[in-house]
């Protein structure tokens, strides 16, 4: 029985080698080099896309140990503004609540893009990935796929906060001019996903993607640096941390729309070749809001204190670290009654609804 398996096994090996053998040299040498070249290149490949460095579901307890540390009285043109400021007393530079330190929603959006594209590799935009296999796309296979859905989702989490930072939190009221790191950091976080060194249409050479959000992360530390020295403005008021949860609460809303038409329409366990696709990228956006919602924290902290969030912040950042212990190592779209194969996609979207309910909770508080 053994025997027979290794034969069926050893067959198309056998049938390759004795195709080669019946070759020309010239043939045979343009197959080496092609396989010289290639076997690296896939390998290269194969490991970017399986090995996560840097990923920990622990990472956002670093930004919720920041504290504040007030340092002179700044100018009135920079610092965060913390709390419900009356305006008058900003622009006649009698302001108390200013202190100069780091916005850690700013870390946290710097670190989040350092760990998609320098820790690791970002796997849209490699040739590998655009090319698929055999012209079919990852995205369509159960294969290779998991890596590039997470960072996209998480660097959906990424974009969202960078407008919210050039719009509303970057400046005094929304009437002060744009700060010009931010807004440069914002365009480069806004480029395509997926562009390489070289493209066909429009053809010649690009920029990179990854070289734009490595470009973007210096611009959120200059900002941050500026930020420390009492050069720019964070503007930490209670509208703005309304406006910031109800735009994070739509945008997981609409991943919870997702996952659910997904799990109700295509119930195939563990032979829904997109499932994963909607999964990892859901995942991917709740990692990272995991920790910018945590940084939100440290910024706001005098608006939370004051309109008494602590215990209700408190319950989102456990229900944020809750949803990242669903990894299953396959992803299933069974159905919601099945007992044989899971419903990963309802189970992960049933933690987002929890967490866009907190979002909503808060949101509802700050309005009052």
């Amino acid at each position: 029985m053994l025997k027979s398996i290794l034969s069926f096994i050893a067959k198309p090996f056998i049938w390759l080698g004795g195709l080669f053998g019946r070759l020309g040299m010239i043939l045979k040498i343009a197959i080496i080099v092609l396989l010289i070249v290639l076997v690296p290149f896939y390998g290269y490949f194969f490991w970017t896309t399986q090995v996560w460095n840097g990923f920990d579901p622990d990472y956002a307890q670093a930004y919720s140990h920041a504290t504040k540390e007030a340092g002179d009285v700044p100018e009135p043109s920079g610092g965060i503004v913390s709390g419900d400021t009356d305006e008058t007393d900003k622009t006649a530079g009698r302001t108390n609540d200013k202190s100069c330190r780091r916005s850690m929603i700013v870390e946290a959006t710097a670190n989040l893009t350092n760990f998609n594209v320098n820790e690791n590799a970002w796997i849209s935009s490699m040739l590998l990935y655009k090319m698929g296999l055999f012209g079919i796309p990852w995205d369509a296979t159960p294969f290779f796929d998991n890596k590039a859905a997470f960072q996209r989702g998480a660097h959906q989490a990424v974009q969202r906060t960078a407008v919210e930072l050039v719009d509303a939190l970057g400046r005094v009221r929304g009437t002060s001019q744009v700060d010009k790191d931010l807004q440069e950091a914002r365009g480069d976080l806004q480029f395509n996903e997926s562009t390489w060194y070289f493209s066909l249409s429009p053809f010649g050479p690009k920029t990179p993607t990854p070289s734009f959000y490595r470009s973007a992360i210096k611009d959120l530390n200059k900002f941050n640096d500026r930020l420390e020295k009492c050069d720019a403005v964070f503007d930490a008021r209670a509208d703005n941390l309304l406006e910031f949860v109800d735009r994070i609460a739509r945008d997981i809303g609409a991943t919870s729309a997702v996952l659910r038409e997904r799990s109700e329409n295509y119930n195939s366990g563990w032979f829904d070749t997109r499932a994963d696709d909607r999964f990892w990228f859901a995942y991917g956006q709740i990692y990272a809001y995991y920790g910018i919602l945590t940084a939100a924290r440290a910024d706001f902290e005098d608006v939370i204190r004051e309109r008494r969030l602590e215990a209700i912040w408190d319950e989102l950042e456990e229900q944020l670290r809750a949803s990242l212990n669903i990894a299953p190592f396959i992803i299933s779209n069974g159905a919601e009654a099945g007992w044989i194969m899971p419903s990963h996609l309802a189970t992960l979207g049933f933690y987002i609804l929890r967490v866009r309910s907190n979002l909503v909770e808060i949101r509802t508080i700050l309005d009052r």
